[in-house]
């Protein structure tokens, strides 16, 4: 007689957040200017907030934009979340999350204020480093160019992608930077959980 395998809890927090982001676009077109000045995260002293660093990422400016967070968050989360539990993934995402403001602040403060920032890539790009650290070795398809690669890989490509468009400036309108500091986020976040285990 064989005992039953054990299955990992089902994910709460990827599916949590996925559900708060869906409902808040839902509910833009009824109060978009109230929503964007109040939410999105402005540049400091042209309508920041504290709570910004936070809100900005769940605001998405279309579906697609909704659509390609969401699904990464999903993907990546979910499995993040059956190794580590819901605790840390939010740990995790919120580190991201806040390294990706962080960073966005800093360049409006080096080049001059811009546009607010929306939407939750940052946070989507730090899942996915703690993804390439966790499963360096499982396949991933990534949508252009469709060719399966090592999570390890896709993670350091997609990362030296950014910071070339960031310092070329192409692809206006993206926060590139903001992407590498949700990158940065969750890797200080895994260094310290590295750190803690090795020393017990």
């Amino acid at each position: 007689m064989h005992p039953t395998p054990i299955r990992p809890p089902a994910p709460i927090i990827a599916p949590v957040l996925i559900a708060i982001c869906v409902v808040v676009y839902l509910l833009t077109p009824m109060t978009p200017e109230w929503l964007l000045g109040n939410l999105a995260l402005w540049p400091l002293g042209d309508g920041f907030q504290p709570w910004q660093l936070a809100s900005y990422a769940f605001l998405h400016g279309g579906l697609f934009h909704l659509a390609f967070n969401m699904l990464a968050l999903h993907w990546f989360g979910g499995d993040l979340e059956r190794v580590y539990g819901p605790r840390r993934l939010l740990l995790l995402y919120a580190a991201s999350v806040l390294g990706a403001a962080l960073a966005q602040l800093g360049v409006d403060a080096l080049h001059g204020a811009g546009p607010p920032t929306i939407g939750a890539s940052g946070g989507v790009f730090g899942l996915l480093l703690a993804y390439a650290v966790t499963f360096p070795r499982r396949k991933v398809i990534p949508l252009f160019p469709p060719i399966p690669m090592p999570a390890w890989l896709f993670a350091a490509l997609y990362a030296a992608l950014e910071f070339y468009l960031g310092l070329s400036g192409q692809l206006p309108g993206i926060a590139h930077f903001a992407h590498l500091g949700g990158l940065a986020g969750a890797g200080g976040v895994l260094i310290y959980w590295l750190l803690r285990a090795h020393h017990r």
